[in-house]
């Protein structure tokens, strides 16, 4: 994965918001997920297809830190997500 890649959701999550945190239902797998902070924003993005860097760019663009660490911490969602196989 890097800056280029494309995000696309695999799958279509039944989601429902509860206090600030996204709860999330994979009917295939039976399992639930919770995403609360910036996974929540990172979910909101995907919702259209969306590049990597795309992601990077707006919250670095809302939230105070470095590239460095904004970059690592968004592949290793993303990672997570498509290990899961919420995206492609």
């Amino acid at each position: 994965m890097d800056r280029n890649t494309l995000i696309h959701l695999k799958k279509q999550i039944s989601v429902t918001d509860l206090s600030g945190e996204k709860v999330m239902i994979d009917f295939d797998s039976g399992k639930y997920y919770m995403l609360k902070g910036v996974g929540n924003d990172i979910w909101d993005l995907i919702q259209s297809d969306i590049t990597a860097g795309e992601i990077i760019n707006k919250l670095l663009s809302e939230y105070d830190v470095t590239e460095d660490v904004c970059t690592s911490s968004v592949f290793t969602f993303l990672t997570k997500l498509k290990e899961i196989e919420f995206i492609d």
